[in-house]
């Protein structure tokens, strides 16, 4: 028989519980505000504004901006002045920078972009439970390729030219005389545009399994007039393997492939004896304890696995479902080392989430 509760832990474990489900609303509220255009209104303001100029702002209804502030306020999110009468609110020069700068590297908004399709995921995760396969992401439909994309290309904008790419030895040089790239797992396009840009006389070519996200990457191509650039499925048109690529980048993808030591046999396969393969993935740890000790975003890291990452990861019936802390740096060398590769770097780049490699032949 199993002993009672103790009274006081009930209420502060009961609190705990609480709290989830409060985060889990605000971030509900912050999917609005973006989508909205209420976070913009507010950084765009000369002045604190109240509820009704907001509203008026944003072409919405007063009473429900209302509420949608007070959550946000009683949050700490957005600044509020209670002694005003209506109360005015405001956002911080942090705010602005996280909730509604797009070119902030510190733009948090593209997890929010695709939170609606994140959560209806629970729709479908009991059956993934009772039968062990997952969904991959073009379940998460359009939306969810365009916040992937608002997650990662703001950072990128600022730092995959000018830090990330010089940390490689040798290859910004090569990559400004032309070489051939590949960027698997390429989603919206982002980073292989931004690359593209940058060295026009290299070309390159984005891999990408999702639909959506290709559709997207070969819209935005068109509009950049991008002409050493193509966007293709792997499965229509596989990834050479004569040795003919002289970088390979992965971002944030390797941990969610159903087969991705396949895909690294592949990357070998495909390089140049002195190519270059840039691997970016989540910074994981060898162990829970240690993800946990770690890393404070562990409970959100392994929650998104389960609704995202790994899911994807075990959307075939042999999948390996690394999920998103799968990919701890000893893992990253023992499967590069498995397939081949020789040679295994840690890059000192600085990212609160990602880890950086430089792996060769």
């Amino acid at each position: 028989m199993a002993d009672a509760p103790d009274p006081d832990r009930l209420k502060l474990y009961s609190f705990s519980v609480f709290t989830q489900l409060s985060g889990a609303v605000t971030a509900g509220m912050i999917h609005l505000g973006d989508r909205l255009g209420l976070y913009a209104a507010l950084a765009s303001a000369d002045e604190p504004m109240t509820t009704e100029s907001l509203a008026t702002s944003c072409g919405l209804d007063e009473r429900w901006v209302r509420e949608w502030a007070y959550n946000q306020a009683a949050a700490a999110l957005i600044a509020v002045d209670t002694d005003s009468t209506p109360e005015r609110f405001w956002l911080t020069p942090e705010a602005i920078a996280v909730l509604a700068t797009p070119d902030s590297p510190a733009f948090g908004m593209g997890m929010f972009h695709r939170f609606p399709q994140t959560m209806a995921a629970l729709e479908v995760m009991p059956e993934s439970f009772r039968t062990g396969l997952g969904h991959d992401y073009d379940s998460h439909g359009p939306e969810g390729a365009v916040g992937i994309e608002r997650s990662f290309e703001p950072w990128n904008r600022h730092h995959l030219i000018p830090t990330v790419l010089p940390a490689l030895d040798g290859v910004v040089e090569r990559l400004e005389a032309g070489i051939a790239i590949a960027d698997i797992g390429c989603g919206a396009g982002g980073a292989v545009l931004l690359m593209a840009a940058a060295f026009p006389n290299s070309t390159f070519v984005g891999y990408d399994i999702s639909q959506h996200a290709l559709d997207r990457a070969e819209h935005r191509r068109r509009e950049a007039g991008a002409t050493n650039v193509r966007f293709v499925d792997p499965r229509s048109e596989p990834l050479p393997d004569d040795h003919s690529v002289d970088l390979v980048t992965t971002f944030d993808c390797i941990h969610d492939m159903t087969h991705p030591q396949e895909m690294i046999d592949a990357i070998a396969a495909s390089l140049s004896a002195d190519g270059v393969w840039l691997l970016v993935d989540i910074k994981g740890r060898d162990t829970f304890a240690e993800n946990v000790r770690k890393n404070p975003m562990a409970p959100l890291m392994y929650g998104i696995s389960v609704l995202s990452c790994m899911s994807s990861a075990l959307s075939a019936p042999d999948g390996a479902g690394l999920g998103t802390l799968g990919l701890p740096e000893s893992r990253a060398r023992e499967m590069a080392g498995a397939a081949g590769f020789t040679r295994f770097r840690t890059l000192d780049v600085d990212h609160s989430v990602n880890s950086f490699y430089e792996i060769r032949p």
